[in-house]
């Protein structure tokens, strides 16, 4: 785990890290399991109060591991976290599989999440970020619903998530298109809380401020507010059915193949 996210905790404040900044911090198996074992290592520890995510060097993560789609080039390779014939509408983590857990967890913590992010959160690692309770983002970061790219859906839990927070049509310009938009523009739409040269800095002071208020106030006021969203349950196994059907199919496959070409795809109708 600590090849991929550290953690260290102090005053109540645990300060969560993906530490891969040779590869942006790109999501891998061993990315995974990290993530899901740091949720899992932070809900039983009642001393934390509040939690700060962010990514070392110049991205909070890149996204899907490059190999994982080198993996789906070839027709039957799927690249799936876990295994190649790992099925998506298991449900492994209560309403949530593996993948989903990753993004998930951050949001079933009984405490106030909060991502710093700095260069890009693109694809899962966008999805990553949705997980947080809020967003803080340097003026120059860059997001994107990049899954369209590779002939794929958000599958990490993002779609109940993003509901609750972008207009109906905003959310399907991202998803159908998979652009890259500003901190700017993830202001306007509702995905970034606050803009500040130093997030990290930031997140960690207002973490702070948190962790220094009452904590039975503070997992009620958490619990309150995740209430508040409609059931997630159906949306995630949509996600994984859609995802799954998707993977390794023709045109998923084209897909993959002609962006590693860097070539016009050639889809069949």
């Amino acid at each position: 785990m600590e090849d991929r996210v550290s953690i260290s905790i102090s005053e109540g404040v645990a300060d969560v890290r993906l530490v891969r900044a040779d590869k942006m911090n790109a999501l891998d198996q061993a990315m995974f399991e990290a993530l899901v074992a740091a949720t899992d290592r932070l809900s039983k520890d009642k001393s934390v109060r509040a939690v700060v995510l962010s990514g070392d060097g110049r991205a909070f993560c890149a996204g899907l591991d490059m190999g994982r789609f080198a993996a789906m080039k070839e027709k039957g390779g799927n690249g799936i976290p876990g295994g190649e014939n790992r099925d998506l509408t298991k449900r492994t983590h209560g309403q949530a599989n593996f993948p989903q857990q990753a993004v998930w967890g951050w949001r079933q913590l009984p405490v106030p999440v909060i991502a710093a992010i700095q260069g890009v959160a693109f694809g899962g690692g966008f999805q990553l970020a949705l997980g947080a309770d809020m967003r803080f983002l340097t003026p120059d970061a860059r997001m994107s619903i990049m899954e369209i790219k590779w002939g794929l859906v958000p599958d990490m839990a993002g779609t109940p998530i993003l509901a609750s927070l972008v207009r109906d049509d905003i959310l399907r310009d991202l998803t159908y298109t998979g652009r890259i938009f500003s901190a700017q523009e993830a202001m306007s739409y509702g995905l970034a809380t606050r803009i500040c040269d130093d997030p990290r800095a930031s997140a960690l002071e207002v973490a702070r401020e948190i962790a220094g208020k009452s904590p039975d106030a503070i997992r009620a006021a958490k619990r309150l507010l995740n209430n508040l969203s409609v059931d997630p349950g159906p949306a995630l196994l949509a996600e994984s059915v859609e995802q799954q059907k998707l993977i390794g199919s023709a045109n998923q496959t084209e897909a993959v193949r002609s962006n590693l070409e860097k070539r016009a795809a050639n889809y069949a109708d």
